[in-house]
Order: structure tokens, then C-alpha cells, then sequence
């Protein structure tokens, strides 16, 4: 059989494939030619086809799967360097000059916009978590604990806000150090759900939202993992509360300078102008302060003056007096001397809502929206101006020096140093949160991987601990110890984390599993919002509301659906790595109906409710519909204006394709099929054709 035709080669001409047709020119009978005469004497050359040629193993050809996980490469499309003249290579200078300077201006109002999405919060939802706290008869329970730090770390945006909640508590004597590890637990979980929601700003390209949302959650698995081992560990050993005491006792502290608040002097001169909060009345909610539940948490009063004043007061009886030689009586009253404080208000703050009168859940509200709004637009444009940025070399750097290992011998180390450099930029920005959503991005477009993502990330979670350290060194001194130990209990729980999840390859289980949920959450977007409101919100108000039940209620529910949950885990296992070992009905779950182990179903259903509008709409979302239309001036073939306009679908247009990939001797072996058999058969090889182009 003659050899396959190269492609690039490849004529559209059909006389290539004929031995003996002529040309134009005369040709004489040569040496492999036959030449025969008919009856009327006149020559004919013989016709010898050559063997056919096809294209269909070209499909056939099996293709390369690409890894979804892979960087993709951010080429420059632009004019080079080296092709600009110089009046080009100057607007190009000025022009990467003007991004570098947009894109801080969006990375600050980015930071700004999350310190308030933390106000926010608090104002709409700080009041309940200080009451999660007054409840102390329930925080023995370490479960419980747990959920509540997770709760209100949500609720307030910030994990140190209900640290400081914590230590205040302890120092008061209200909650012991044992009862306050778990919380501190839960705060680390409930802090990790800043860049979760960070990441569904980049819902609209699903690769970069399966890198982003798989960046993002490799932090809450780490957490998740860690609690679920060390919770138990600790409920067991109390190893945390013994390790930090005897620190504590080992090192003689004294109260030093507080934390080098660096971002801080950045944003507060812009986050003071929109609110300011009194951050003492969820403290004193938490301590039972009955005053405090009437309090507004927006600050009104800036700069007060306290003065202590000497007065007669009268008291019950000789013993409530001051001393012995301040204490007397005129037979109706006793009368003593004491040291009366009061306040004076002398200038007001000067941010928009000082004056406003409005409750706090209506200004938590309005900034909420406000600050998800600027939240979003700010990392669109981050994202765009990075795109545009990170290209060509300038990309390739920055991804070498990113992701790229040490040599053979010391590859180990890199994992370590990103570990310090993650430490290091957290401790210089003072928000975990902050570094985190930052890095979101980044991982979304390509330019930090999800491996060297997770250690930058575990060192935020140290950075974060040891900037609380030195907040405790700054504590008065009856609140030294207690502030001192919890910081490093919190200080401990992550080095043990780190310990159980780093150092062993096999061991990164977070980044498995966040890869997987990424996967999922691209094919199915609204899975990410069903996992925040799940894991965060749900799951943790079931557990409350089944500690407040009591601890029988509470083992009784939960043990059975731990147990299901292993039993999953393990048949999961078990059916990828060795289903031989299992019988014929349980080496899958198709013995189950489809919507109890597929997505597909519920997909299907919230589409059919998301896209009612897209279809054949009621008469209020037609209205709505071609009101929004109206306002931003959609084209007729928009997405948005589909339920406004029936678009017919244009008829898919034929490709036609050079003759060169026709099968012509096939054709030519069958003359005698019928004209409309031959049409099919040619549009099928045309098809094909350009399948395998």
C-alpha cells in the first residue's frame, strides 16, 4: 500500500491520483503505460488508480487530555518592543507607568472596601454574636465552642475582633483558657470565608474561576482538617492549654509596644470618613451588660474628657463607706467621700453616619451593599489590569520566580520559604484576610499555582498569630496572661496544622480536595454558594441549636451522620482504588436514585427557576426585562435581552472543504449510486474532513 500523503502537501487536484490522464500538452506512450486500440482504430490509454488515500485515522488519532490545572500562558498579543518606533515605545513607557499607578489605586480601595465589608458586618450582626458569647452554659461544650467562633468570626468579618472578645472574657474570669481554645479554633475557620467570597467575583470565566475558587478553599480545608483532628486531640489532652501555660510560666513577659499597625495608617484616614464603631459594646454584650444592648455601635464621640471629682454620697449603711475617717451621719443619711467619674463629650467623629440617626442594622446594610459593590468592581478591574499587565516576558518572570523549586537537593526548601513569605507579608499588611484576597486573583489568572499557593497560605495563618502576640505584649497587665496564652494557643494550632498537612507530600489533603470542589464549582457555579451557605452558616447553627439541646441530643443526631459521612468516604475509596473487593451493586452508586449521587438534577431544576426569564417570561419579567434592556442599551442579540426578543437560530452553514480530502477513487468505484446517496456520501466525507483539520 502506498504511503499516507503529508497534509501540507496536499493538492486539490484530482489528476494526482489518476495514472494516465492528460493534460493539455501531447504525451507520447512511455515505459509503465499501456496503450490499446478500440475497434475503430483511434488509441486509448489505459486508467490505472492508484491506491485511496483517507483522512479517517486522522481522527482516529488518539488525542492528549490537557490538565485543567495547568498555568496558562499569558502571551503577548501587542506590537514588540523591538517593532516600536520611538514616539511608540514612549506612549508604551507612559502607558505601563499609568497601570502600574491604576492598579494600586484599585489594590487600596480593594483593602478599604474589606475593612468596611468588616464594619458592615458587625453593624448588622455584631449585637447576636456578643450575645453567642453571654451564653456561658453551653461553652464548656467544646462543639459548641467551635461553632460559635465559627459563627461569629462570620458575623463580624474579623477574627480578631472575637479574639479580643475572647480575651476580654478571660481576663474577666467569665470563660477559662479550656473553654476558649475551641473558639479560637473556630475563629481560624471563620476567617478563611473572606477570600472564599472573593473568589466568586471571578464566577464569569469558569478556568478562572476553577483556579480562583480551588485557591481560595485550600485554606478552609486546611482549617476544616485541622480542627477535625486536633479538636478531639485537645478535648483529650488539653496539650495546647499545658504547652502555652508552660511558656507562659518559662518566660517572664512585660508589657511592651503594641502592633505596627502598617496597612492601618494607609486606609484609616479614608475607612474613618465613611463609619467608625465603639468595637467595646459587642464586649460588653458578651460580658452581660444589660446597658449594653440599648448601645449604637457607631461611634459618635471622637475625643471625650474624663474627669474624677470628690463628692458626698450617701450609702446604706458605715460599712459601705470609703474608710472610717470619711464616713459620718446627720440621723436621716450616711454620708461618705467618694471619687466620682464623669465623661464629657467634646468633639464629634467625622464620618458620613455620625449624624445620621438611622438603627445600625439599616447603616450595616446600606454599607454592606455599598462595600460588596466597590468589592467587586475593584477586583474586576485588578483582574483586567493584571491580564493586560502580566504578558509576554514580564509574565514569565514572575511565574518562574513564583512557582519555580530549588534545584534537586534543596526543592524541599522552597515550600518553607514561601511558608516565611506568606508570615512575612501578612504580618506587614495585619490582616490574614487581606493577603489572602489579594492572592486570590493572582491564582485566578494563572500567575501563582495552586501548590505554591497553599504554603503562602499557611503562612498567613502564622503571620496572623504572631501579630496578635505582640497585640497581647501590648495588653494591660490584667489582661496579660490571659491575652498572652490564647494568642498562643492560637500561635500552636496552626503550627500543628501545618505539621499534620505540609511536610509529607502524601499528607496535602487540602490541596486534593480543593482542586476538586474547583472542579466541581466551574461545572456547577451555584455549588460555591451552596458550600459557603452550607459550611458556614447552616452547619454550625444546626450544631448550636443542637448543643443549646444539650450533649444527649447532640451525640444522639450527630454520631449517626458522622457515621454515614465515613461510610461514604470509605466506599469512595474503596470504589477508585480497589473495586474488586466490594460486591457488583456497590462498585458505583447507580443502585441509588440519580439526585442523591449526581449534580445534574439539581443543576437541571436551577436552571429551569434561573433561566424562567430567558424563555417564555411573565408579563412582570418581560417588563423588567426590557426595562434593563432600555437602561443599558443591549443589542437585539444579547444575552440579557433573550427573553425580550425571539431570536431565530441561524441554520448551521455547511463547510466546504478543498477537493484534495475527498476520497476520489471511493467515489469513483460507485458511479451507479443514486445522486442523492452520492450528495450524503460527499457531505459525510466533508464532515470528516474537517473534523480531522
Amino acid at each position: 500500500m502506498a504511503p499516507w500523503p503529508e497534509l501540507e502537501n496536499a493538492q486539490p487536484n484530482p489528476n494526482k491520483y489518476l495514472e494516465g490522464v492528460t493534460s493539455q500538452q501531447p504525451t507520447t506512450p512511455g515505459k509503465g503505460k499501456e496503450t490499446n486500440k478500440n475497434d475503430t482504430g483511434s488509441p486509448v490509454t489505459k486508467i490505472e488508480l492508484l491506491p485511496s488515500n483517507s483522512t479517517v485515522a486522522l481522527i482516529e488519532e488518539p488525542t492528549e487530555v490537557a490538565d485543567p490545572w495547568d498555568l496558562p500562558e499569558l502571551w503577548d498579543t501587542g506590537i514588540k518592543w523591538s517593532e516600536r518606533d520611538t514616539k511608540g515605545k514612549i506612549l508604551c513607557v507612559f502607558q505601563g507607568i499609568g497601570k502600574f499607578i491604576l492598579l494600586l489605586g484599585f489594590l487600596y480601595f480593594f483593602v478599604c472596601s474589606l475593612d468596611v465589608l468588616s464594619s458592615a458586618f458587625q453593624l448588622v450582626g455584631g449585637k447576636v454574636a456578643g450575645q453567642f458569647f453571654s451564653n456561658n452554659s453551653i461553652m464548656s461544650n467544646p462543639v459548641a465552642g467551635l461553632v460559635i467562633g465559627v459563627l461569629v468570626t462570620v458575623l463580624v468579618q474579623s477574627s480578631s475582633t472575637s479574639s479580643s472578645i475572647v480575651v476580654s472574657m478571660v481576663a474577666s474570669s467569665l470563660l477559662s483558657v479550656r473553654a476558649a481554645i475551641p473558639i479560637i479554633m473556630g475563629a481560624n475557620i471563620g476567617t478563611s470565608i473572606t477570600n472564599t467570597i472573593v473568589a466568586l467575583m471571578q464566577a464569569g470565566d469558569r478556568n478562572e474561576f476553577r483556579r480562583a475558587f480551588a485557591g481560595a478553599t485550600v485554606h478552609d480545608f486546611f482549617n476544616w482538617l485541622s480542627v477535625l483532628v486536633l479538636l478531639p486531640l485537645e478535648a483529650v489532652t488539653h496539650y495546647l492549654e499545658i504547652l502555652t501555660d508552660l511558656v507562659v510560666e518559662t518566660f517572664n513577659f512585660k508589657n511592651g509596644e503594641d502592633a505596627p499597625a502598617l496597612l492601618k495608617v494607609i486606609t484609616d484616614p479614608f475607612t474613618k470618613l465613611i463609619i467608625q464603631l465603639d468595637k467595646k459594646v459587642i464586649s460588653e454584650i458578651a460580658m452581660n451588660d444589660e446597658a449594653a444592648k440599648n448601645k449604637s455601635l457607631i461611634k459618635i464621640w471622637c475625643k471625650t474628657l474624663t474627669n474624677v471629682t470628690q463628692m458626698n454620697v450617701t450609702v446604706p449603711s458605715p460599712e459601705n463607706c470609703t474608710s472610717p475617717s470619711l464616713c459620718w451621719s446627720d440621723g436621716l443619711y450616711t454620708w461618705t467621700i467618694k471619687n466620682v467619674t464623669s465623661k464629657e463629650n467634646i468633639a464629634k467623629c467625622q464620618h458620613i453616619f455620625v449624624n445620621s440617626n438611622l438603627p445600625d442594622l439599616v447603616v450595616g446594610t446600606i454599607l454592606l451593599l455599598v462595600s460588596l459593590l466597590v468589592l467587586c468592581g475593584c477586583l474586576i478591574m485588578i483582574v483586567k489590569l493584571l491580564g493586560s499587565v502580566l504578558r509576554g516576558q514580564v509574565a514569565i518572570v514572575i511565574k518562574k520566580t513564583l512557582n519555580t523549586d530549588f534545584p534537586f537537593p534543596f526543592a524541599w526548601v522552597t515550600g518553607y520559604l514561601a511558608i516565611l513569605v506568606g508570615a512575612g507579608m501578612t504580618f506587614v499588611v495585619q490582616s490574614s484576610s487581606v493577603f489572602t484576597s489579594a492572592m486570590t486573583p493572582l491564582i485566578g489568572i494563572g500567575v501563582i499555582s495552586i501548590e505554591r499557593a497553599y504554603p503562602l497560605t499557611l503562612g498567613s495563618n502564622i503571620g496572623t498569630t504572631t501579630t496578635a502576640i505582640l497585640a497581647a505584649l501590648a495588653s494591660p497587665g490584667n489582661t496579660l496572661r490571659s491575652s498572652l496564652q490564647i494568642a498562643l494557643c492560637h500561635f500552636f494550632f496552626n503550627i500543628s496544622g501545618i505539621l499534620l498537612w505540609y511536610p509529607i507530600p502524601f499528607t496535602r489533603l487540602p490541596i486534593r480536595l480543593a482542586k476538586g470542589l474547583g472542579i466541581v464549582s466551574a461545572e456547577y457555579r451555584w455549588f460555591a454558594v451552596f458550600y459557603l451557605i452550607f459550611f458556614f452558616f447552616l452547619t454550625p447553627l444546626a450544631v448550636f441549636g443542637l448543643s443549646l439541646a444539650g450533649w444527649p441530643v447532640l451525640v444522639g443526631v450527630g454520631v449517626p451522620i458522622i457515621f454515614v459521612i465515613l461510610l461514604v468516604v470509605v466506599l469512595n475509596l474503596l470504589q477508585s482504588r480497589c473495586p474488586r473487593i466490594l460486591p457488583g451493586r456497590l462498585q458505583n452508586w447507580n443502585f441509588l436514585p440519580l439526585w442523591m449521587h449526581s449534580l445534574k438534577p439539581w443543576d437541571d431544576l436551577i436552571s429551569l427557576f434561573a433561566g424562567c426569564c430567558q424563555n417564555r417570561c411573565c408579563l412582570c419579567c418581560r417588563l423588567c426585562c426590557r426595562t434593563c434592556c432600555l437602561l443599558c442599551g443591549c443589542p437585539p442579540c444579547c444575552r440579557c435581552s433573550g427573553c425580550c426578543q425571539n431570536l431565530e437560530e441561524e441554520p448551521e452553514l455547511p463547510i466546504k472543504v478543498p477537493e484534495a480530502f475527498d476520497n476520489v477513487a471511493m467515489s469513483r468505484e460507485a458511479p451507479d449510486g443514486p445522486p442523492q446517496a452520492q450528495g450524503e456520501a460527499g457531505g459525510t466525507r466533508s464532515t470528516a474532513s474537517s473534523t480531522a483539520l
